[in-house]
Order: structure tokens, then sequence, then C-alpha cells
């Protein structure tokens, strides 16, 4: 009896590197904590932020390479795209420890019964985010999707005897779950049309022109409203004010950060690398999306009296300008806009990301022990406590309203630039009359902390290394918006490359 031996073949591992090394440090981190005392808590901190070094490493020596790499049967792609975007979450989530950090064991979020579990699921989370980055298959996807947010809902009730953090966690494991199942039921249908779980193999079958497209355009329904939802925008919303004001400030910063450059990444991978012969379809989708929370979020936020609230209806309407890059790079049948519009999207999510963790690294540094720094009248006279920081805020929040020379200008420059390329006139005037109604409410913080008596006198206290790299964050906000060049060609490229491969 002739028996066929079918050879195994070992799955290339180098691609995986940096997420090998933090799932390994990670663990090992959380043991290492488990005999640390309460005073020791620094070596965990520390040991958390050389992982991310070590990681950045791993993902610049291949971004530098250039090259687009798939391994475990296609399930996993390392290309320029994926490797730009994990810089950059890398930065977060080490900005988001660093700023917190004051804060957290001021609250008891780093001591007793907790321990390190603030930096060990911050780590886990981040590893869901590298995975949504580097799917290419929509079970990958879903898997680092489900252990991105897992690790984020026990973040929000972190603080057990927080009634606030508990309700917030309740709602966002909630309607999380219901949002999962929006994804899941998108990704059988696509799987029942097509055959496949594989980005790759479901753009070749959406294009044979062979399956029925109803059952097509039903799957992708259910997918966009799945996306939607992590994205937090308009209708599917509703989790972003009240998680964002009940969950702890460090978390709300480690949940509004990095997880939005893996939403990013995975709108890409699906819709665009997947199912980029509907484009006509999804990108309809889209526009009823960013048009609703450009309204909805802008005119919301005025209305607003918490800074927390405040900022996380501007979230829904910045992230509505990130689906107008998304929806303008395909017109037609033609699809040469596609790599400019989906780096300025990029682009824009990069921004977001980066002023947003300037923006509650401001808030974290007001709150003290007791206090919380959450109301707008709290930044009152905040130029008279400290005129460095109010200079500071004032430039994050020139950034967030588009104001030049800042990067957040340059960044609605580029989104409104490819919306205009597309003849959609109407839908760029739409954003920037929008665009000027959200620049109240940030001008408003400004206003407040240069113009108005301050409530309170209480000096304001803070480690070195949050006040350097807070002011290096503020720096490098008007650097890059005079100097765009750089970053935007970094995403051009690697957004040509991505798209080409």
């Amino acid at each position: 009896m002739i028996t066929s031996v079918i050879p195994q073949v070992t799955p290339d591992m180098a691609p995986l590197s940096a997420e090998i090394f933090l799932l390994v440090a990670a663990s090992a981190i959380l043991l290492i904590d488990m005999f640390l005392s309460d005073s020791k808590r620094h070596i965990t901190y520390l040991l958390s932020l050389a992982t991310l070094l070590v990681c950045g490493w791993f993902s610049f020596a291949d971004y530098n390479a250039g090259t687009t790499v798939y391994t475990f049967s296609n399930m996993f792609i390392s290309d320029p795209m994926a490797n730009l975007l994990k810089l950059f979450s890398y930065l977060a989530v080490g900005l988001t420890l660093i700023y917190s950090r004051s804060y957290a064991t001021d609250r008891g979020m780093l001591g007793g019964n907790l321990g390190g579990e603030f930096y060990v699921l911050a780590l886990f989370s981040l590893l869901g985010q590298m995975v949504m980055i580097s799917g290419n298959n929509m079970l990958s996807i879903y898997l680092g999707v489900e252990l991105m947010s897992l690790s984020l809902y026990a973040l929000i009730a972190l603080r057990r005897d927080d009634g606030r953090s508990t309700e917030a966690a309740m709602k966002y494991f909630i309607l999380g779950a219901l949002a999962s199942g929006f994804l899941l039921y998108g990704i059988s249908m696509l799987y029942g049309a097509t055959g496949t779980l594989d980005l790759t193999l479901i753009a070749k079958a959406a294009a044979s022109g062979t399956i029925k497209p109803t059952i097509l355009i039903f799957g992708l329904v259910f997918l966009v409203a799945g996306l939607a939802f992590k994205l937090g925008v308009v209708p599917f919303h509703m989790w972003v004010p009240d998680v964002y004001q009940g969950a702890p400030t460090a978390v709300t910063l480690l949940l509004g950060g990095a997880p939005k450059l893996a939403t990013f990444a995975i709108c890409i991978r699906l819709l665009v690398e997947g199912l980029l012969p509907m484009a006509v379809d999804w990108q309809q989708m889209l526009m009823v999306l960013a048009v609703m929370s450009l309204a909805i979020g802008n005119l919301t936020a005025i209305a607003q009296t918490n800074i927390k609230r405040m900022l996380a209806y501007s979230t829904i309407a910045q992230m509505g300008f990130v689906l107008l890059g998304l929806l303008s790079g395909v017109v037609g049948t033609r699809s040469d806009f596609a790599p400019a519009a989906y780096a300025g999207a990029m682009y824009y999510a990069i921004t977001y990301v980066m002023t947003t963790l300037g923006s509650f690294g401001v808030i974290m540094l007001l709150a003290r022990n007791g206090f919380e720094a959450e109301e707008l009248a709290d930044f009152k006279g905040l130029s008279q406590r400290s005129p460095w920081f109010a200079v500071v805020m004032s430039i994050l929040m020139f950034s967030l309203a588009g104001v030049p020379p800042m990067m957040g200008f340059m960044a609605k420059f580029s989104v409104l630039s490819s919306v205009l390329a597309t003849s959609q006139i109407w839908l760029t005037v739409l954003a920037v009359m929008f665009s000027l109604i959200g620049a109240f409410y940030y001008l408003r913080v400004v206003k407040m902390m240069w113009f108005d008596e301050p409530l309170d006198h209480a000096p304001i206290v803070t480690n070195g290394d949050t006040r350097f790299i807070l002011s290096l964050n503020g720096a490098a906000i008007v650097l890059m918006g005079v100097l765009p060049g750089p970053l935007l060609g970094a995403c051009l490229s690697a957004m040509t490359k991505t798209l080409n491969s």
C-alpha cells in the first residue's frame, strides 16, 4: 500500500518578529510583576517601554526594507503601510504610558490587588492592534479585533470601586458585542458567497461577476456597520461620549489613540484590498456616515461642558474626515486617486492620534489625587497657573480646529484636496462648513485658558519625563504642520507600495 506524504512547509516567522516578541515580553512582564512590591512598580513601567522600543526596532527594519511579505498561508502580511502604522501605534501606546503614570498611581491603578495589569493589558491590546494591521484574512483580522477589544473592556473596568468606570465598561462591552456580531455576520455572508476568507481571493471572486451582487452587498452592509462602530462614527457612536467620560482618563487615552490606527488599517484591508470591485457601493455608505458624523459630532460638541465628552464628539467628527479620505479613492472605474486619497486619510488618522495624545496628556496633568480635571471650567486661567502648558494646549486645540500652520490644518487640507479631486464640490464645501462650526468649541477652550480667571489655584505638579515628552508632543504638532513633507511622503510611499503589491 502506497501512502502519499504531504510535505509540511514551515511558515516564515521573520515578518512576525515584532508580534512574537511583544507576546513573549508581555507574558514575561506579567510574571515578573507578580513578584514586585508597589514601590518597585516602576520596573514594570520601564520594561513595558523597553518592549515598545524593541518592537519599534523590528518594525522600522521591515519598513526600511520596503517589501511586502505574506506568511502563514497568506493570513499575515507585512507591508510598508502595516509597518508605518505599527510604528505610530508603538509611539501612541508609549506616550500613553508616560502621560498616565502619575495619574494611574494616584488612583490606585498600579498597586494593591491590581499590580501592573494596566501595563500588561495595554501591551496585549497593542498586540491585537498589530494583528489587525497585518491581517490578510478575515479570520485573523477578527481575532485581532477581539484581542484588542477584550483588553480594552478590562482596562475600562480596572477601577472596580468606581461606579462610572464599571458603567462605561458595561456599555462598551454590550455595544461592542453587538458590533462584533455585525462584523461576524458580514464575514459569514461574504464567506458563503465567495467560499474563502482570504482577502486576495475575495477580491478576485467579487471581480469575477459570477456571484450574485445582492449577497455581497448584504455582507458589505454588516461589515461596514462593524467598522463604523470601531471608528465611532454616526449612527454607531452612542458608546463614545459615555465611555470616554466614564473610563479613567488614562484608559480613555489608550482607547482613543492607537486603536484608531488599527481600525483604519482594517478598513483598507477589508474595503480596499478585499472589496475594491464593490467600491461604488461602500463609498456611498461611507459618504452617509461621514456627513452624519461631521454634522452630529461638531454640533453636539458645542453643548458639552465636560471636556472628555467634548473631545469624544470631536473624535466622531474627526473620524468623519478619515471617511472622506477613504471614499475619495475610486471614481467610477478609475482608481488614479487611490494612493493620494488613502495616504491623506492615513495622515489624518496619525494627526488625530498625535493631537489627542497631547490633549488628554494635559487633562491628566491638571488632575491630581482626588480631583479630575474634566470640566471645561477647570481650564479657566491655565495661563496664569502654567503659561507653558497653556501654550501646549492651545497648539493642540488649534491643530484639532485645523488652524494653520498646525499639523491638523495640513491633514484637513490633504483630505479635502482628495475630495475636491473627485469633483465632489458639495461634499468639500459641507466639510469646510462643519469644520468652521467645530472651530468654535476648540477656540472656546483657548479663550478660557487665556482670558478667564482661574477657579483653581492649586500648583501643577508633574514628573520631569511627562513635562518633557508633553512639550515635545506640542512642538511636533507645529513642526509637522510647517514641514509636512516627510510624513506625508512616507504615507504616500507606503500606500502606493501597499496597493501595488
